[in-house]
């Protein structure tokens, strides 16, 4: 859930670099709380609980989205390629996989390495 959070939280932050792990886990505990909305809007007869959370994240999955493509070493306007049915989404999804670019690159240190690099004393 802290990933979740996380994301939340800089949710207009379209710069820096997101690891894997916090951005497949933002993506599965929305995934999670969308289908609950969805079981929620279905024994209401209604779609609207469903749709405003969905409105509410789309600048936060964009922005997770672009921090972790930069994370690969991409520009964030690689998602456009949610545009295209199919080949267009497994490619994003290959981006999104990969493991993050080593060291620093145009988009910030690798969260990485911020990660294991132990605190000052």
């Amino acid at each position: 859930m802290e990933h979740y959070m996380n994301a939340l939280r800089s949710y207009a932050d379209f710069s820096g670099r997101n690891r894997r792990k916090a951005f497949w886990m933002f993506y599965l505990i929305n995934l999670l709380i969308s289908l609950a909305l969805g079981v929620v809007d279905e024994l209401m007869g209604v779609a609207v609980i469903g749709t405003i959370y969905s409105l509410a994240l789309l600048i936060p999955q964009l922005s997770a989205g672009a921090r972790r493509l930069h994370d690969t070493g991409r520009s964030g306007w690689w998602q456009l390629l949610w545009l295209v049915p199919i080949i267009g989404w497994i490619v994003l999804i290959v981006f999104l996989a990969q493991d993050s670019h080593e060291g620093e690159n145009d988009f910030g240190p690798n969260p990485k390495e911020l990660a294991a690099e132990p605190a000052a004393v």
